[in-house]
Parts: C-alpha cells; sequence; structure tokens
C-alpha cells in the first residue's frame, strides 16, 4: 500500500510492528510453553491439530513466502538461493554473522550475502543483534549475532517435527536462546536497546538489556533447569556494569542464585519486563 502512495506520509503514520503468539497468551502449563517453543508464534502454526501439521503449514509458508511474496520487496532474488541462506542461518543459528563463510556456501560474494542478510531483517524474518560497545579496554567481539526469529521457522527449516526431534539437534540451545530473546523484546518498553557482550578472552553476556532510567540488565539464557551460570557471564556483567542479573532457565521457579543473579523462568521475566516502568 506504500508503494502505491505517491506521498511519503511522513509524520502522518506509525509504525506498529504485530508480532507473533508470545509466552504471556499461552497456556500457563510448560506443555504449552514448549508447544510454543517447538511450533512458533505464528497463530496457524501453533494451533494445528498435530506437530505433523503446523510443521506441513510452516514449510508451505516458507516455499510461497520465498516464490510469492519476497520479489515485491526488492529485487528478484532466486527462492532457493535464498532458502539455503535461511536454512544455513537456522543452522548457525545465535552464531556471529560470517558472511564470507556463508557467501563460499552459496557460491556467491561476502556483499551478496550482507544484502541477503539485510532483506531478510528488513522483512522480520531475522534479528541481527549488534555487540555491546564500551569503553572498558578489553578487546570485544566486533560481529553481530544472528537469530531466524520465529523457533517455529528454525524447527522447520532444518526438518524437525517434534519435541524430541529438536531435544535431540544440536540447535536445541540456540534455539531456545532466540525463543527467550524474542519474547523479551516482544515486550521491552520503548527506548530499549538490545545488544550482546563478549570479549575475546571468552566473558559473554547472551543479552544486554538497556532500558530507560538508564538501567541495564544482563540476561543469560540457559535450556537446562540448571541456572548456575559459568564464569564468563559474572566477568561481563561486572565489565558492564549490569544493574540486574538474571539466568532465565527452562523451568517456571524464581530463585537467587548468588547476591546479585536470579535465576528465573521465560514467563515471568517476560511479565516483568513488560510491567518495567516507561516512565523512569
Amino acid at each position: 500500500m506504500l508503494r502505491q502512495s505517491s506521498e511519503s506520509l511522513a509524520g502522518r503514520i506509525a509504525f506498529v510492528e504485530m508480532g507473533p503468539v508470545c509466552v504471556t497468551e499461552a497456556a500457563p502449563e510448560v506443555e504449552a510453553l514448549n508447544t510454543l517453543w517447538l511450533r512458533g508464534g505464528f497463530p496457524d502454526s501453533f494451533l494445528a491439530a498435530s506437530d505433523g501439521d503446523s510443521l506441513a503449514w510452516r514449510v508451505d509458508f516458507i516455499h510461497t513466502y520465498l516464490e510469492r511474496d519476497v520479489p515485491q520487496f526488492g529485487p528478484r532474488i532466486p527462492a532457493t538461493t535464498l532458502e539455503r541462506l535461511w536454512t544455513m542461518l537456522a543452522h548457525s543459528q545465535g552464531t556471529l554473522l560470517n558472511a564470507s563463510r556463508l557467501a563460499t556456501g552459496l557460491s556467491v560474494s561476502a556483499p551478496t550475502i550482507t544484502r541477503y542478510v539485510d532483506l531478510l531483517v528488513d522483512l522480520l524474518l531475522v534479528r541481527r543483534l549488534p555487540p555491546l560497545h564500551t569503553n572498558s579496554g578489553k578487546r570485544l567481539v566486533k560481529s553481530p549475532k544472528v537469530y531466524v526469529r520465529d523457533s517455529g521457522l528454525v524447527h522447520a527449516l532444518l526438518g524437525l517435527e517434534d519435541y524430541n526431534q529438536v531435544a535431540g539437534h544440536p540447535v536445541v540451545g540456540a534455539s531456545w536462546e532466540g525463543f527467550v530473546i524474542e519474547n523479551l523484546l516482544a515486550v521491552a518498553p520503548p527506548r530499549t536497546t538490545a545488544s550482546f557482550y563478549r570479549t575475546s578472552a571468552g566473558a559473554e553476556v547472551d543479552l544486554v538489556l538497556d532500558l530507560p532510567g538508564k538501567q541495564r540488565w544482563a540476561v543469560e539464557v540457559k535450556r537446562s533447569l540448571s541456572a548456575r551460570p559459568k564464569k564468563g557471564f559474572h566477568l561481563a556483567s561486572e565489565d558492564i556494569k549490569a544493574s540486574k542479573r538474571f539466568v532465565v532457565h527452562a523451568g517456571e521457579d524464581r530463585y537467587p542464585v548468588s547476591e546479585d543473579i536470579e535465576a528465573i523462568g521465560v514467563r515471568k521475566l517476560v511479565g516483568e519486563l513488560a510491567s518495567y516502568p516507561t516512565g523512569r
């Protein structure tokens, strides 16, 4: 519709990102949370009669989107090439973007990969999480991390149909990490900036949230029920001077891990972030 208008409409329209079903909209049982993670947040996928029906819907969505919808948004890109890139990004969920490696796998140039990833980011299919830059004086990772935003699409691109297949696949931890990040950012207050922090020595925070009021939250994501963070999380949290520090685990319990770190389930942390005072 915007393309059909001869005016820019600057200052006369607002953009509202219509996110998928999130954890606060799913039933409170752990099974519903796992179903949402497995199938993703597209309503037709999440509410399908079976895991098989859900996967079939997502596979059809991927093919239709690449072959019919994507060409409307930019220059003609072969659907097979873009699907291979999308699948490679799913295999590399939550890792640093390496355009040269992806370019070698697709027999194209690194700038072409960057342009394709830009398109997927613009279409809200991929998230490019930037690194946090601080004046800590330490050598920091400078490449962004990339996530396929919908966990259900991650699993569909990898051909994973049910919970057991996902749980036994190497992508399980990174898929859960992306799922948690998307749910947190879906409810983050306006003017929140998201990044990650990693040093060359291995100190790392999966998600850094800079909230209104100069609050900085450090979030570590773990798929296991154990919520013990690694030493690198402690060091990184000190580096960035995080005001709150959380370890998101796969359970529902909330309890202190140490004097300044709290273990928490994704649903509870989403609720806390959603209630954050935007006027601070």
